[in-house]
């Protein structure tokens, strides 16, 4: 496998230091990356995303989600149960254990609702663009030049 190094590029770059842990992290795709739970992300608009995390046999008491710099964690632990007496499990394939999964969320994604329901958990998104980054129309004037912002009339 090779490696790269990116120390030239941490050099001459400002602001980019997210960007660049990505790219350290993504080099380490060996089998220790965790699997459980199993999860899908689907696109539901041009704006609106969903991720569905599979978590049968949690309950939301079990589940904690928090977003914390543009990264959405998904916790999930279960308290012991009493074993009953009278009864043995021969066999457990339903997996109770603890997990944590982390999702990097890209600039101006939030949150906008979870819901738990048969056994998936549903985290809504939808990227929400500042007004003042949207495109917007200059208008072209006769000859004459237009004041678009009154600071700019103010300096002029």
């Amino acid at each position: 496998m090779r490696t790269f190094d990116l120390t030239p590029l941490y050099r001459s770059t400002v602001g980019f230091d997210r960007l660049f842990s990505l790219l350290d992290n993504f080099g380490g795709l060996d089998s220790a990356a965790p699997t459980y739970p199993p999860y899908n992300i689907e696109r539901t608009g041009e704006n609106a995303y969903r991720i569905s995390v599979a978590v049968a046999g949690f309950t939301d008491k079990d589940i904690n989600i928090e977003v914390k710099e543009n990264t959405l964690t998904i916790r999930g632990s279960k308290e012991a149960t009493e074993k009953r007496e009278d009864s043995e499990v021969l066999y457990q394939g339903i997996a109770a254990r603890a997990f944590e999964r982390r999702f990097q969320l890209a600039d101006h994604v939030v949150v906008k609702g979870a819901s738990l329901e048969n056994g998936l958990l549903h985290v809504d998104l939808v990227r929400e663009i500042p007004e003042a980054m949207k495109p917007r129309q200059i208008p072209i004037g006769n000859g004459k030049a237009k004041v678009i912002d009154a600071t700019a009339q103010k300096a002029a």
